[in-house]
């Protein structure tokens, strides 16, 4: 069972590997929207908007409801946000680190 756990884990990640996925995610972070409303904020293609939404809803990331013509996007759990907001940490870090680093560098370059 623990092997299958992996899987469908590594399977989420390799969903969220897509900027404009966790830009959909970002948008729709504490609140529902449409596809429509998403192509404004996001400024891509409605159809690109709708394949990504597809593929993030079959994966039990995100859910949907309809009202009238409108259907309604919302993130299934907000501890993917969380995921998410951990993971932008990690990386800001790691690009302060990698600043420091640089003007560590910078410094000692001067002197040679």
């Amino acid at each position: 069972m623990s092997k299958k756990i992996y899987e469908i884990h590594a399977d989420i990640c390799k969903t969220l590997g897509n900027a404009k996925r966790i830009e959909i995610l970002s948008a729709l972070e504490n609140r529902e929207l449409t596809v429509s409303e998403l192509v404004n904020i996001l400024s891509i293609s409605p159809a690109n908007v709708s394949q990504h939404l597809a593929i993030m809803k079959q994966k039990g990331i995100l859910k949907s409801r309809r009202n009238g013509n409108n259907i309604f996007y919302r993130v299934s759990n907000a501890k993917v946000i969380k995921a998410c907001s951990l993971m932008r940490e990690v990386l800001l870090e790691r690009f302060e680190e990698g600043q420091e680093i640089a003007r560590k560098f910078s410094k000692a370059k001067k002197f040679f």
